[in-house]
């Protein structure tokens, strides 16, 4: 494996005698590999939950879908998302650049936006595991509901840690994802009365 930085030099603190860091390239990681810190991760997540917790209401409000069916469409409306992040993207960049689609873009780009159908899985689970916490349908919706919107605020104020924002305004950005997932928890609840 190449240890050297994608510049090919052995990093920036290496003419100052300081030990290199060392920055290895994508190529050696599996295709849904990300780095950690990619703020893209978080917004894509944080998009993710609002998805679920609106699919949530939709699907559950009336009890038109049982708990698997409903998981189901959870888990495929996050995936026709995902989907059409990443072609809209990839399509989008090949014009602009007048170049052909190449399959590691493409792979590139599905990583990217992957976050999207992984803030789709825990409001999934939640409705498949709830039978065995002995609630009926609209409390499985309930759980499912709040485990979406917990995603909501969780991701994004991970992601405003991860960007080095103060503390006011990460309890900001944690309250402002709070407050606009109560206006769907609202929705729901106006629909069920």
């Amino acid at each position: 494996m190449d240890d050297r930085w994608t510049d090919g030099t052995d990093g920036p603190d290496a003419a100052a005698g300081a030990p290199a860091r060392r920055h290895h390239h994508h190529r050696h990681h599996h295709w849904w590999w990300r780095p950690p810190d990619s703020h893209a991760d978080y917004t894509g997540a944080v998009y993710g939950s609002v998805l679920a917790a609106s699919v949530v209401v939709g699907g559950g409000t009336y009890g038109e879908f049982p708990r698997a069916n409903l998981a189901l469409l959870v888990l495929l409306t996050a995936f026709v998302f995902w989907a059409a992040h990443v072609f809209s993207h990839v399509f989008g960049a090949s014009l602009a650049a007048r170049h052909r689609l190449s399959r590691r873009e493409v792979l590139r780009v599905g990583a990217g936006e992957r976050p999207v159908i992984d803030a789709a899985l825990p409001p999934a689970l939640a409705l498949l595991i709830s039978p065995l916490l002995g609630m009926d349908e609209q409390g499985s919706v309930w759980l499912a509901l709040g485990v979406a919107i917990a995603g909501q605020v969780g991701w994004a104020t991970a992601g405003a840690v991860r960007a080095g924002a103060p503390r006011k305004l990460v309890a900001l950005c944690a309250l402002v994802n709070l407050l606009l997932g109560l206006v769907i928890v609202a929705a729901k609840a106006a629909l069920t009365h």
